[in-house]
């Protein structure tokens, strides 16, 4: 099938927008960073362009996820659901980034405890820094599915709750010996403004903080 160029461009640049700048494992970048799609130009077969967007979206979010799922030391993939967010989808972006960057709840992460005080810590942070006039009356955030946030108040349960929520994270683990992922979950983040939020939605991947990472950074090069 023959895509023109321009398509190709846009196509790609949609996809790129919403899969591998959607990730961070640590924050930093290489300058080596590239996405590329060739085209080889030799196929002459019928082409509906609406699919193969589609197709190309489900490709680069998967592939988004390995890089994070084939991260330094990664233990775990955080997934931030970010809905009805009141401000530009690049303010969303940042906000996702914040959360999975947080060097304290990417920790409890990786020690598989549901410290929902720093998951909290890391939205309030930012939106307190970047955004303070914002109503957050409606906020809700869920740990694996579950509300543990709501119109202002954490929404504890006991014993029973803290355990599940653990249970989640240890069921989204890769475990130390593992060569290679040997599944595809995630600890699943939800951040809902709420009927007062706006109209944007996305989603952020992000990596705990391993011991392993620490030892693979420290003799990075000696």
């Amino acid at each position: 099938a023959t895509v023109p160029k321009a398509d190709l461009q846009r196509i790609l640049s949609k996809v790129v927008d919403e899969s591998f700048n959607c990730l961070s494992i640590d924050g930093d970048e290489s300058t080596s960073d590239s996405v590329v799609a060739v085209a080889s130009n030799q196929v002459d077969e019928p082409l509906d362009m609406q699919e193969f967007e589609d197709a190309m979206m489900f490709v680069g979010k998967g592939l988004a996820a390995d890089i994070v799922r084939n991260g330094e030391g990664t233990s775990h993939v955080m997934r931030v659901q970010i809905t009805k967010f009141p401000g530009t989808k690049r303010e969303a972006r940042f906000l996702g980034r914040h959360i999975v960057n947080s060097p304290l709840f990417k920790c409890a992460v990786s020690g598989n405890d549901p410290n929902t005080g720093r998951l909290a810590a890391a939205i309030g942070s930012f939106m307190g820094k970047y955004m303070p006039d914002t109503n957050l009356s409606e906020m809700s955030l869920t740990l694996g599915g579950r509300c543990i946030f709501s119109k202002g108040k954490f929404v504890l349960e006991g014993d029973e709750v803290e355990k599940a929520l653990s249970q989640h994270m240890k069921d989204a683990e890769f475990g130390d010996s593992t060569v290679f992922p040997p599944h595809q979950r995630f600890v699943e983040i939800g951040v809902d403004f709420g009927s007062v939020g706006g109209n944007v939605d996305l989603t952020i991947l992000g990596s705990d903080l391993t011991q392993e990472y620490v030892v693979v950074n420290a003799d990075y090069r000696s």
